[in-house]
């Protein structure tokens, strides 16, 4: 059974768009969206290569009060960076909503949403924790605030 981690969403005030615009890294291909989201996953779990293999997935097992909200907000069509946690703590592939939330079928109790995500290409690089953390305009990013 698959576990997921944590979903956060970056403060629209520096994107990883504005990032990438800026040449601080190979992230090509990520569109500029009003909600850019980041999922975390042990890749020992469920790797990019398991996801890209399926093609696509039901995003369940969230069990974080801040992730359930930032589910709820997700739209059909929002870019999702795919993050493995980890040895690694590198974002590796960049993912979209393709269903917005809906109950959770694996909560035995409580109100939890799911989301559908399809892969849509791996970066051309990984980018580790500690690029972003090294750019000092992403330190309010909450992948920096709130890693583990």
């Amino acid at each position: 059974m698959k576990s997921f981690w944590l979903v956060k969403q970056e403060p629209s005030s520096y994107s990883w768009s504005d990032f990438v615009a800026e040449g601080q890294t190979s992230w090509t291909g990520v569109r500029n969206y009003a909600a850019l989201w980041l999922v975390k996953q042990e890749p020992s779990s469920y790797s990019w290569s398991d996801f890209v293999a399926e093609g696509q997935t039901s995003w369940t097992g969230v069990r974080n009060y801040a992730a359930r909200n930032n589910l709820r907000k997700m739209r059909k069509g929002d870019e999702v960076l795919f993050y493995h946690s980890g040895e690694e703590k590198a974002v590796v592939g960049i993912a979209k909503v393709t269903r917005t939330a809906y109950r959770d079928s694996t909560a035995k109790e409580g109100d939890w949403p799911a989301v559908d995500l399809a892969s849509v290409k791996p970066l051309r690089r990984p980018v580790t924790l500690r690029e972003i953390k090294s750019n000092p305009r992403l330190t309010e990013i909450a992948l920096v605030r709130q890693s583990r």
